[in-house]
């Protein structure tokens, strides 16, 4: 990758490099509770190898540093599952936290909501009755008596939208967590579970890696559960012959998956990570409260973090 120096005038010459990134957000939580959405997974831009951003977005632009400047790196946490709920009445998961790198963030991943037993748009919950929230992508929607809506939404270049709701019979199963490759699968209809949608693959560490899959919803009955997106979306759980949801994968901003019945809490969304890729003739050094590791890839060094925030330099 290319580095350059640029001459102002009167001023000091700034040496810049050229650095490649994957940005991934923390992932939503999926909902406690009936029938809940399963959580977004977290927002997805990358610049490698013109490799796809989420949500159907072109690769961008790598960016360009100046030598010895402090620059931050966020990693976002994922998002906790929603509570354990007593009776028929919406309560969410949460969304994930931001994940940053120097002017780039990635938006959080969205959070599912669980079953609403009214049959309009108002009510304590306001005109979004319960649909899932918005996000890097968006959270999954459970069954609303009466009702169809629509899942909550992605973030343009960045993720997907969750999946909604069509109706309500078994397995009585929310909506899928949005991917940063696809939308979650709308639950609610006969025979129909709500997985997650699928996640993006990314070279920038040297192999294929997909990442930021949506949480599963979770269903009340039937044979199987809803599934996570490939790159680590959660699994949905069951409320009946209890099966607890499974959180989003770390360091993937995979969705956390949901449940399905009364008194059983949601899961987790996994944390979110970001990479970088650079010349191998260069030095990285890491501020306190980042963990990152280093890794030399053919010409290039790519450095990994995994939690934290603080600032970088490349030098």
């Amino acid at each position: 990758m290319a580095q350059t120096k640029v001459k102002y005038p009167g001023l000091i010459d700034f040496e810049t490099a050229t650095v490649d990134f994957l940005v991934i957000a923390g992932g939503g939580g999926g909902a406690g509770g009936y029938q809940g959405g399963g959580g977004g997974a977290g927002g997805y831009r990358a610049s490698y190898n013109n490799e796809t951003s989420g949500g159907g977005g072109s690769s961008e632009n790598s960016a360009t540093i100046n030598i010895g400047t402090n620059y931050t790196v966020t990693v976002g946490a994922g998002g906790a599952g929603g509570p354990a709920l007593s009776a028929y009445s919406t309560t969410y998961g949460n969304n994930g936290s931001n994940s940053v790198f120097s002017t780039i963030t990635s938006v959080s991943g969205g959070a599912g909501a669980s079953y609403w037993n009214g049959t309009g748009t108002s009510g304590n919950l306001g005109n979004s009755g319960n649909k899932g929230r918005d996000g890097g992508s968006g959270g999954g929607t459970a069954a609303r008596n009466m009702n169809a809506l629509g899942g909550g939404s992605g973030t343009a270049a960045q993720g997907y939208d969750g999946g909604g709701t069509s109706g309500y019979a078994s397995p009585y199963c929310g909506g899928g967590g949005g991917g940063a490759g696809a939308v979650g699968t709308a639950g609610g209809g006969s025979n129909v579970l709500g997985n997650g949608g699928t996640g993006v693959a990314s070279t920038i560490s040297g192999s294929s890696v997909t990442r930021a899959g949506g949480g599963g919803g979770g269903a009340y009955d039937g044979s199987s559960l809803a599934t996570g997106g490939t790159g680590g979306g959660g699994t949905g759980g069951r409320g009946s012959s209890v099966v607890a949801p499974t959180a989003g994968t770390t360091n993937t901003g995979g969705g956390g998956g949901a449940h399905g019945g009364n008194n059983l809490a949601g899961a987790a969304g996994g944390s979110g990570v970001v990479i970088l890729r650079y010349p191998n003739t260069r030095t990285i050094t890491i501020g306190d409260g980042l963990t990152g590791t280093t890794a030399t890839v053919g010409s290039d060094k790519v450095t990994t973090f995994t939690a934290g925030t603080g600032n970088i330099q490349i030098n």
